[in-house]
């Protein structure tokens, strides 16, 4: 059965704040442009999942009357608390005059990224935008001349040996002009696309962290809306790993809690899941929580590089935009307006190109126009918050990040590197201290199953497994005896697992129990597991993350 195609000007990849920033803006530039956007999601917002404190700049720009148009964005940060927990009983809080100023959020709000896509998404369709939920994007096209020409989605109703069931479809080829990757943090075809073009050619490794968050539903009398509450210190510091916590209070009696691990921690013994859980009962957290109810889970690996480890965003035929390409501000722990300004910049190189009849050429106006915007001015001033961090830990990075910024403004006259990838920070088990993780208390803490159940992730059960083994032997065989095969803790989500059936270990993948937030992908010390798109639909569906 041979795949149907459909033609448009520009194919967008991911319903994300950046490819439906972009969607928006094209048709706003030119309404005869045809846009589509397909999204893996069963719905858009569904795989969406960030903290969020949400600053505006982006979308005053993209739609000035957003409050008139009914964007979800209902609560305004009211207070800033920063604290450094010494412990798992002690905590110190930071005088604001000693905060980065990159961490004040005066004029940014609390939101669901989730729903403000949704909402963008309705303003999109509003301007003749065409969106495809439930469509993964499986293939990248390309023409004769080695230019991308659009994507190809998954085909629908293929059992886990390949074989067709009754239910197969075959999928759809979307011919474009040209085609930008808004996938998010380590998309798998903008992954394909930065080996083939070689844009990552003279930058740093891209660097990562994964954020775990639960949302929960708390009593009036602890509840304080607008108030964001960031952490640093325990219970990361004990392992030698780096990251932060955040509780922040939306409306309606609900608070969002998370913590964010980096993903360049070196004990393989950590598990960030488990450490999010201890997290939740140290008493600056603890005293929000108590009493309340846990209504949702979900996590997501982030791209915390910075400009540093910035791929090149062209190639012929299409562009990186957002996370896709490492847009995220890590000093300010934001890049949904950095995300989306990247894709408003992204359809004025398009609708400039479309209006001069070219097509599938690249886009090198792109860096300049990037380059000359707020978003990469914003980056460049921040550029070395995060290596900072890596060098010198949380206290002291942050420290030098007040002079840096606050002081200096940025500039400097140095760029710092951290040219070590994340999956090549672990060190042998044996060399590293194994760590109890107490068990969960099903009041504050929970387990990882119990877990997934509230993320509502759901996967066809028969179809090809998606989180593929470049070496089956490697888990067991390399893994297991140097590393204590870490894959058991990174995950939070229990998806791998080392069984023992009748005296024989196996590797076990329980690929339905996955939230999509490709921390396999980035940390397997051997960049042995591969992650590629599930049947479209399948994954977490988050109602509000």
């Amino acid at each position: 059965m041979e795949r149907e195609s459909m033609e448009y000007d520009v194919v967008i990849v991911g319903a994300g704040p950046a490819g439906l920033a972009a969607a928006c803006r094209i048709r706003q530039l030119n309404e005869d442009i045809s846009v589509c956007v397909v999204e893996k999601g069963s719905e858009v917002g569904a795989h969406i999942l960030s903290g969020a404190v949400f600053e505006p700049t982006a979308l005053n720009e993209l739609f000035p009357d957003w409050k008139d148009r009914g964007a979800p964005l209902n609560t305004e940060v009211k207070g800033d608390d920063i604290y450094v927990m010494g412990s798992a009983e002690k905590a110190s809080k930071v005088p604001n005059f000693f905060v980065p100023s990159t961490m004040h959020n005066e004029g940014n709000y609390i939101i669901s990224l989730g729903n403000l896509c949704r909402w963008l998404a309705e303003q999109a369709e509003n301007l003749g935008v065409e969106i495809f939920p439930g469509f993964a994007a499986a293939e990248v096209l390309y023409g004769e001349d080695g230019s991308v020409k659009g994507i190809a989605t998954g085909d629908m109703g293929v059992g886990m040996n390949g074989e067709h069931k009754d239910s197969y479809m075959p999928g759809m080829e979307l011919h474009a002009k040209y085609t930008l990757f808004a996938e998010g943090c380590r998309g798998h075809l903008g992954k394909q696309l930065i080996e083939r073009f070689k844009l990552d050619e003279g930058v740093d490794p891209q660097h990562y962290g994964i954020g775990i968050k639960e949302i929960w539903k708390i009593a009036d009398d602890k509840h304080q809306q607008g108030l964001v509450v960031h952490t640093a210190g325990w219970p990361l510091d004990e392992s030698g790993s780096h990251g932060g916590g955040f509780l922040y209070h939306l409306e309606d009696n609900q608070v969002v809690v998370g913590l964010i691990t980096d993903l360049a921690y070196s004990n393989p013994h950590v598990s960030p899941f488990d450490e999010f859980q201890r997290y939740k009962h140290h008493p600056v957290i603890k005293q929000y929580l108590e009493g309340g109810q846990r209504v949702a889970y979900g996590a997501r690996a982030i791209t915390k590089g910075g400009l540093q480890s910035q791929p090149k965003m062209t190639f012929p035929g299409g562009l990186l935009i957002g996370d896709n390409a490492g847009t995220l501000n890590f000093a300010k722990i934001k890049g949904n307006h950095t995300a989306m300004k990247s894709g408003m910049v992204a359809a004025e190189s398009v609708a400039e190109a479309l209006a001069a009849e070219r097509a599938n050429d690249e886009l090198t106006d792109y860096s300049s126009k990037y380059r000359d915007s707020w978003a990469w001015k914003e980056l460049h001033k921040q550029r070395n918050f995060g290596p900072a961090q890596h060098k010198w830990g949380n206290i002291v990075g942050s420290a030098y990040a007040f002079i840096d910024i606050n002081i200096f403004q940025g500039k400097l006259p140095w760029t710092l590197r951290d040219s070590k990838a994340d999956h090549a920070q672990l060190k042998p088990a044996a060399d590293c201290k194994k760590i109890d993780y107490p068990k969960p208390d099903g009041v504050l803490s929970f387990d990882k199953l119990s877990s997934v159940f509230i993320s509502n992730t759901n996967h066809e059960e028969d179809q090809p497994c998606h989180l593929t083994l470049k070496d089956d032997e490697i888990p067991l065989n390399h893994n297991l005896p140097i590393y204590d095969e870490p894959a058991q803790r990174y995950c939070p989500a229990a998806v791998y697992e080392v069984v023992e059936e009748a005296g024989k270990l196996r590797f076990q993948i329980n690929a339905q129990n996955c939230v999509h937030c490709k921390t396999c992908d980035i940390k397997d010390p051997t960049q042995n597991i591969v992650w590629v798109a599930p049947e479209g639909g399948g994954g977490p569906n988050y109602p509000n993350m």
